[in-house]
């Protein structure tokens, strides 16, 4: 079996940042990109994120064992388009996109049967999405959620897990509507909160008084995860649904909220913040209440399920390849 090949396409602070961490390992695959600005992908390959990479993007596709998406969302669905008809038999295409279904509706759409995908989202920072911006640690110690469709062949979610584990990340394993369900409330919402504090406030009669007051406060509360207008709003639109039901329990807890600061009384206000700290300080330690903690999986438990699999390597794909190439197509 010549050396697998892994293409990688979308070459900006994740992109580069998948390839900077894959070459890390020392592989024996070849890394190649593609990114619609050329100059991108030249930076890429001055990091040494890629191998080679190729303008033509059917090119660089062609042949390769795996194909690592990580281009925006309204983008993913042009590069399956294009690139289906010509991936290899038992290809394995992943993504890095923060929504799932519409990318999975344009799996099955486009990919043809002999090719498996499995989505893939890593949480970590996109914003300041250059190359220049791409970190070989950048995943490290980072939850990586692998999102499997029900069609998945069990040898091509090995393969992803993979991945992510050379990544240096921990593998979460959730179905497509957990996904886009639960992260619509930790990513998206967010943005639709952004948003709204930016209409009340640039659409207050005291506009031209009220622009000369904001302080790190408020541009912390309203700096969106992208500076591509086009890139957040398509976002919000491909997981319109779940976004919509979160915002209508926001509005009811800002509406208890206003409730109890009518009401409140010194102690009361102090201890409801006093919870809220202590529960934000747990959740971003990474710690639970301590009934969380005693049912909670670890990360130990999880690497010694078969379904984990190992570092990437050459007798992996091999392995992979032989047990996809017994299976009937899906």
């Amino acid at each position: 079996m010549s050396q697998p090949k892994i293409t990688i396409v979308g070459l900006g602070k994740i992109g580069s940042s998948i390839g900077l961490a894959l070459r890390k390992a020392q592989p024996d695959f070849t890394v190649v990109g593609h990114d619609k600005d050329g100059a991108l992908s030249r930076k890429a390959q001055d990091l040494g994120a890629v191998e080679r990479w190729e303008k033509n993007l059917v090119s660089a596709v062609e042949d390769a064992e795996l194909v690592v998406i990580t281009t925006s969302v309204p983008d993913i669905r042009k590069v399956m388009e294009s690139v289906g008809p010509y991936l290899g038999a038992n290809c394995v295409v992943t993504d890095t996109a923060v929504v799932k279904g519409e990318v999975m509706r344009w799996a099955d759409e486009f990919l043809p049967e002999t090719v498996h995908f499995v989505g893939g989202h890593p949480i970590v920072s996109q914003q300041g999405g250059d190359a220049d911006a791409a970190r070989a640690d950048l995943f490290t110690g980072c939850t990586y959620c692998v999102v499997p469709s029900t069609r998945s062949h069990p040898a091509a979610i090995e393969l992803v897990t993979s991945m992510a584990l050379t990544l240096g990340a921990e593998p979460f394993f959730l179905d497509v509507d957990e996904h886009d369900g639960q992260i619509a409330g930790v990513e998206h919402l967010p943005v639709l909160l952004s948003a709204a504090l930016l209409l009340s406030t640039t659409q207050a009669p005291s506009w031209r008084d009220l622009r000369r007051l904001p302080g790190e406060t408020f541009w912390r509360a309203t700096e969106f995860p992208s500076s591509d207008p086009e890139d957040v709003g398509g976002i919000c639109l491909a997981n319109k649904e779940n976004i919509s039901r979160w915002i209508d329990a926001y509005v009811t807890s800002l509406k208890e909220l206003q409730e109890k600061l009518v009401a409140a009384e010194d102690g009361d206000w102090q201890e409801l913040f006093t919870e809220l700290m202590d529960a934000r300080s747990r959740w971003r330690a990474g710690r639970g209440t301590p009934s969380e903690e005693a049912s909670s999986r670890t990360m130990e438990d999880l690497r010694s399920m078969t379904s984990l699999g190992s570092l990437l390597g050459l007798n992996q794909f091999r392995d992979l390849k032989k047990r996809m190439e017994g299976r009937a197509p899906r």
